[in-house]
């Protein structure tokens, strides 16, 4: 069955190193142009930084505040926002929108180790999302 959302989430198109900007972003709360440009892969100029934070602010993704001569920046949606439309993205490319299918990945024993304690928690999880549902 397909992936079913309460909320209707809108996944921005973004380019692979915007998106890569983004996960830095995230990972780090905030940064500087030179600390993002420091853990981006294959060495970009510093401009084609800049001009990327840009347009990520632009498109309303990003924000700035000056802080001691340097811009430093910051996503401007909610880290469990991004993870939401994240996930959604994730499912929806990889699972045929499934849900179920994703999850059962993630149960795989030999893709992943889950203490007995992990999969209490799931369970517990999995019972208060059916006691929602009815």
């Amino acid at each position: 069955m397909p992936l079913r959302r309460k909320k209707e989430v809108t996944e921005a198109a973004f380019s692979r190193r915007e998106r890569e900007i983004m996960d830095i972003l995230y990972t780090l709360g905030s940064a500087s142009g030179q600390e993002v440009q420091a853990r981006l892969s294959g060495e970009p100029s510093y401009s084609t930084v800049r001009t990327l934070l840009r347009v990520l602010e632009t498109k309303g993704h990003v924000t700035h505040t000056a802080e001691d001569l340097r811009y430093v920046y910051r996503p401007a949606a909610p880290r469990d926002s991004a993870r939401r439309s994240a996930l959604n993205r994730l499912v929806h490319t990889f699972f045929e929108g499934s849900a179920k299918q994703a999850v059962a990945a993630f149960l795989d024993p030999g893709a992943y180790e889950l203490s007995r304690t992990d999969l209490e928690e799931l369970s517990e999880m999995i019972r208060k999302a059916k006691e929602e549902a009815r």
